[in-house]
């Protein structure tokens, strides 16, 4: 099993990388297959299904659907000419992507919310057909965003498709007690046998290039969500407080009254700066999904900003740690918040930066291990249950509260010897099945939970 790092984490937008940026990649898919298909269309239609319908509008599906029909793609994404594009096309009820024709598209008759069941291959379902000038489909393909923005047709689902594959790679562990022998023999770190399959497909500078941008995206989101104001779009009203946190944290510096405790509240404004950012719909990075985008990068600057003699030299490290785990979540269980619940997303989130946090401390392999398993395991069970369907309640401050958790993790398997009780892979199977048993409503439909006991207007 080989997921790369570039396919675990991805630059794009919010709010959500299975109902936003999915839906955007599926639709780029699609044009691609009518591009080389004998056919010649007149229009285009898309249905959601599952909980790409019942959350949709919060996540703003439709609104990703039909840009992403138009040629937009989310690691291009430009939010000037995306509002244009959409304006245009309400207005004239035709869509133009690149390489083809206008095409009929109303939005608002063929773009269709289907709150019927799912899908049979995944709750986040969705059909794309093109028509002839009678209306009739001349093509048509089913896709499943399934999580982290990764999509797949319903034949890619039903053959067991895995992203990233082709050349063998030297160190194909495919659980964590695979990865640990795999470290054991070789002698190498999980982040330098990571390295190592990652050079069967690309050079060692290209690896530092798109692992420098990966770290670029993460810490400007930082920043913009830290120097953000306002209220969060969607109708909940959500005021933006990583400003506020921040300047009182820094007005707090140098006062002898300050609590070791305040630290907390330092990861905790990283994390939220980022999914406030994400809420917003600007520009973050997968980690593993957009609606657990800030765990990861509260946790690798407050590394950098707060750890005496961190490094920016072992950035690379910190990510490729945290990608090799979560690679791991996702071949095993999920990072889907609609196949698993929160603790698929932020659960794999404080995993992945519990072990890359270990990793950049000195840990060995082993309290790696004990790092990314003991951060699940306090995860497990966790719904995802966002009030009126957006990535705000309870989804921003969970995000800080999964950093904290990830540090700790971290900072307990270093005052071990990286022994255990319960294995990582243990963990994984768990939150797998938990998932498997948790009722629908509790897993992004918001149909359950916070969802229907907070009111939403």
């Amino acid at each position: 099993m080989f997921l790369s790092v570039f396919d675990m984490f991805k630059v794009g937008i919010g709010p959500s990388s299975s109902h936003t940026m999915g839906p955007m990649v599926a639709a780029a898919r699609f044009l691609a297959t009518l591009k080389a298909s004998p056919f010649h269309a007149h229009g285009l239609r898309a249905s959601l299904h599952g909980s790409l319908a019942f959350t949709g509008v919060g996540h703003a599906t439709d609104r990703a659907t039909i840009l992403g029909l138009a040629g937009f793609e989310p690691a291009s994404y430009d939010h000037d000419k995306a509002e244009a594009a959409l304006a245009q096309i309400h207005a004239t009820r035709q869509i133009t992507p690149p390489g083809f024709g206008a095409l009929a598209f109303d939005p608002k008759t063929d773009m269709i919310f289907d709150y019927g069941p799912a899908l049979p291959g995944h709750a986040n379902g969705m059909i794309l057909r093109a028509t002839d000038t009678e209306g009739d489909v001349i093509l048509e393909e089913t896709y499943y965003s399934i999580g982290g923005g990764f999509v797949l047709t319903a034949g890619e689902l039903a053959a067991g498709a895995a992203s990233a594959g082709g050349s063998p790679i030297p160190y194909p562990f495919e659980t964590a007690a695979q990865m640990l022998e795999m470290a054991g023999k070789s002698g190498l770190s999980i982040a330098k046998m990571k390295l190592e399959n990652e050079l069967v497909f690309r050079s060692k500078a290209e690896v530092d290039r798109g692992i420098a941008r990966l770290w670029e995206v993460m810490n400007n989101c930082i920043d913009r969500g830290i120097a953000g104001e306002g209220i969060l779009p969607g109708g909940l009203k959500v005021r933006r407080r990583a400003k506020g946190i921040y300047d009182a944290l820094i007005a707090e510096r140098g006062l002898n009254m300050v609590a070791p405790h305040t630290i907390n509240d330092w990861m905790s404004l990283y994390a939220m700066a980022v999914n406030e950012e994400n809420a917003a719909g600007g520009q973050v990075v997968t980690a593993p999904t957009n609606g657990a985008a800030g765990v990861l990068p509260a946790v690798l600057r407050y590394y950098l900003d707060h750890v005496p003699g961190a490094s920016t030299s072992r950035i690379g490290e910190f990510l490729l740690t945290a990608s090799a785990i979560g690679g791991l979540c996702k071949h095993n269980a999920s990072i889907s918040g609609a196949e698993c619940g929160c603790q698929a997303e932020v659960g794999s989130a404080a995993a992945m930066a519990a072990a890359g946090l270990c990793a950049v401390l000195g840990g060995t392999p082993e309290q790696v291990e004990n790092a990314a398993e003991i951060a699940l395991e306090h995860h497990l069970g966790m719904t995802c249950d966002p009030v009126k369907g957006l990535v705000q309640v309870p989804c921003i401050e969970r995000n800080g509260l999964g950093a904290i958790k990830a540090v700790s993790a971290a900072s307990l398997s270093l005052r071990g010897d990286g022994q255990h009780l319960v294995s990582l892979d243990v963990c994984i199977e768990t939150m797998r099945q938990t998932g498997h048993d948790m009722h629908e409503k509790y897993k992004e439909t918001s149909l359950g939970g916070l969802a229907v006991n907070v009111p939403n207007c």
